[in-house]
């Protein structure tokens, strides 16, 4: 759970309650491909049960779960099928066919082609933070998220979001950061890192397990290089890769937070509770080591109302 993350800003006059939440996801379920159908997505339950809910709240923060399901049919599979046909036609009428009706062929294999094609699942983690208004995708994937907000946005029509943007770009600050030898308070600088060149060439340099203090890397940032990625590691309880889309990948739990416990003794409300405790407090330490949010005022009102019954879970966005 929470593996890589996108980062998303709740709009503060979006106003989804908890009571709503399971009636609208309800609306959405998620149904596996059709035998011509190359695309399905929808809600399941979080726990994984059959039946369960779409939506769990754990100390006051909402999870859910998206799972999406794609049908793939090879390339050169489809080019021969449609060459085949095209070579009928053309002994049987003495012609080739034309532009349109080659992408009516295609469309016609792929149809043909789809009830055989294998699927491929993908399950996304969401969580939405309603106190400070983040809303939080476990994915690399920015057209995968992308898919997953406009499903969610239109299950709740109340819902506004964006991607979360800072004042200083991540590449320009791990750039700093580097070159200075200098991490942001609460942070260190782990043994990943890319670097690759603005120019024609877009040379890439990459450093697996390797000190990232030397000379040489400040060499490569004087001479124009960017830092692509960066592995950080946050008051030594939470290793993540920085990208310069402000994603943060290969998150990794480190042995403090979970005082002693092992990982085979949790169950799915404590990997929710240690990982939305954790990232709560990481994510507005690195939103400010990166010079604050680009909006001004977009901290004061990302705090919302109170709980309308002192309850966290009846809270609204």
């Amino acid at each position: 759970m929470f593996k890589n993350v996108l980062l998303y800003r709740i709009a503060p006059q979006s106003q989804v309650e908890w009571t709503q939440l399971e009636e609208a996801l309800a609306k959405a379920p998620f149904m596996e491909c059709g035998a011509t159908q190359e695309k399905s997505l929808g809600w399941v339950a979080p726990r994984g049960e059959a039946h369960g809910p779409l939506a769990e709240s754990v100390a006051g923060q909402w999870i859910v779960r998206c799972m999406l399901e794609a049908k793939a049919v090879p390339g050169p599979v489809l080019a021969r099928k449609v060459k085949e046909k095209a070579e009928r036609i053309e002994r049987e009428t003495g012609r080739k066919p034309g532009k349109r009706e080659s992408r009516d062929l295609k469309d016609e294999t792929r149809l043909d082609l789809l009830p055989m094609a294998f699927t491929k699942q993908t399950a996304v983690w969401v969580w939405m933070d309603t106190a400070s208004r983040l809303l939080l995708l476990d994915t690399s994937s920015q057209s995968c998220a992308d898919e997953v907000v406009t499903l969610l946005v239109e299950s709740l029509p109340g819902l506004s979001v964006a991607l979360l943007d800072t004042r200083t770009s991540p590449q320009a600050a791990m750039s700093h950061w580097l070159g200075a030898q200098k991490p942001p308070a609460g942070f260190s600088v782990d043994r990943e890192c890319e670097l690759k060149s603005a120019d024609e060439e877009n040379s890439v340099v990459r450093y697996a397990r390797h000190r990232l203090d030397i000379e040489e890397v400040q060499a490569h940032i004087a001479a124009g290089k960017l830092p692509t990625r960066l592995a950080l590691t946050w008051n030594d309880r939470v290793s993540f890769l920085l990208t310069e889309g402000l994603q943060l990948r290969k998150l990794e739990f480190l042995d403090p937070v979970f005082d002693g416990g092992k990982a085979d003794d949790r169950g799915f409300d404590t990997d929710v509770a240690l990982a939305t405790g954790e990232l709560a407090q990481l994510i507005p330490d690195l939103i400010e080591a990166l010079g604050g949010e680009a909006q001004a005022g977009v901290a004061e009102a990302a705090a919302g109302p109170a709980p309308v019954d002192g309850s966290p879970d009846s809270a609204p966005f």
